[in-house]
């Protein structure tokens, strides 16, 4: 007996299905699409065209509890965006001094990435916009989190988290979090976003260039 296809080829036949689902906010002048690097930027691409709405990658590091990293105590992102979870720091008595380590270690990265990525350009404006936030999956949630939060600071009107797969229960957790949430699949039986994609290939930082600078 043949075994069920897997629901997407890869990540750009997500995007497009994904894309497909967020019709109704095609050619709309305030919707921004944001992709959560690496995964997220192959998906984006599609969604954005099919949106035909503008797109950039949004960098965001999660500040992960040191030893439980899956656990969030914070996040940034690029504009001096500090987030922190003080009632995770509060509860395990993580000192600040433990915290700001963990910021300086990951402002390094993000750096790295927005400097890989967007060179010298801006990045786009979100204030007062629909933003549309894709990765290519939800396992635990915690950057897409992360990122949600981050976003919050900076004004926007309305945060749509979009992923073509996602656990169940995460997709559910950032409903509490979000404007609305768009997650095409929810299967009973998730234990990673790569088993979903018939190719899981790990996107490069080249990739990410090539894409951006084809918008």
């Amino acid at each position: 007996m043949s075994s069920a296809p897997l629901p997407f080829v890869d990540r750009a036949d997500a995007g497009r299905r994904l894309g497909e689902q967020l019709r109704r906010y095609a050619g709309q002048l305030d919707v921004l699409v944001l992709a959560l690097p690496r995964g997220g930027v192959p998906v984006a691409s599609e969604v954005a065209r099919r949106l035909e709405a503008p797109w950039d990658v949004f960098v965001v590091r999660k500040l992960g509890v040191p030893g439980h990293e899956e656990l969030a105590m914070g996040a940034i992102a690029a504009g001096s965006i500090e987030v922190l979870n003080h009632d995770v720091i509060d509860h395990l008595g993580i000192p600040r001094l433990v915290v700001d380590r963990v910021a300086t270690r990951e402002r390094r990265e993000l750096l790295r990435r927005e400097e890989a990525f967007r060179g010298t350009r801006d990045p786009v404006a979100v204030a007062h916009k629909t933003v549309i936030v894709v990765d290519d999956g939800l396992a635990t949630g915690s950057t897409m989190e992360a990122a949600v939060a981050a976003l919050r600071l900076m004004r926007p009107a309305r945060i749509v988290v979009a992923v073509p797969v996602g656990a169940e229960e995460t997709c559910g957790r950032l409903r509490s979090i979000a404007d609305e949430v768009v997650c095409l699949e929810t299967p009973q039986s998730f234990s990673a976003v790569g088993q979903w994609y018939r190719d899981f290939s790990q996107t490069t930082d080249d990739e990410v260039r090539v894409l951006l600078n084809a918008r």
